[in-house]
């Protein structure tokens, strides 16, 4: 089976690229069937298949926003047409995470990262902000787009120094991850 994202021929049978590590097949959410990555629908049942290529890829913002926000993006005339104004942007990445992985190895280091996600954008959507993009272990979240907001530069702020104690050492569930290395 040839690779979707190298083109690397791997053996048939093969779940995950020996070249680059994509996954070749995935499982129907409903009905568990294999298909390829490049399909949308599964071919046994027809159910929508989520994009698996290693990269997030969303189509509607109910797949990975809040259903309130979701809701409010998704009434916005001017979200859905587009327009050009002024955002504020944050970056989110964990730094050294290539060395932490290979410390506390890959299932704890996706516990890691579940946990992180989890608590940094619950932050992000309190102050109804959206994520534009996952870049590994960080993504880039939008204040004032799609939604609009006078103070967008403050909720981003807000966010930021908010997810920033959600992940503070101490007592938080990420800090009890690391301390079992």
């Amino acid at each position: 089976m040839q690779c979707p994202q190298c083109q690397h021929e791997n053996l048939a049978g093969q779940k995950v690229c020996g070249e680059c590590g994509a996954r070749l097949t995935s499982a129907c959410p409903s009905c568990g069937t294999s298909n390829p990555p490049t399909q949308k629908f599964c071919g046994e049942c027809g159910t929508g298949l989520a994009q698996t290529d290693g990269t997030a890829k969303y189509g509607t913002p109910q797949s990975d926003t809040p259903k309130h926000l979701a809701d409010k993006i998704l009434t916005s005339r001017a979200a859905l047409e587009g327009e050009r104004k002024q955002v504020t942007v944050i970056f989110c990445d964990l730094v050294g995470s290539t060395a932490l992985a290979e410390r506390l190895g890959l299932e704890r280091m996706h516990a890691l990262l579940n946990q992180f996600f989890g608590l940094v954008l619950a932050e992000v959507h309190r102050y109804e902000g959206t994520i534009n993009q996952f870049l590994g272990d960080g993504f880039m979240a939008l204040f004032g787009a799609p939604l609009a907001h006078e103070d967008h530069a403050r909720r981003g702020v807000l966010a930021a120094l908010a997810m920033r104690q959600a992940c503070a050492v101490g007592p938080s569930r990420l800090s009890r991850i690391l301390e079992k290395k």
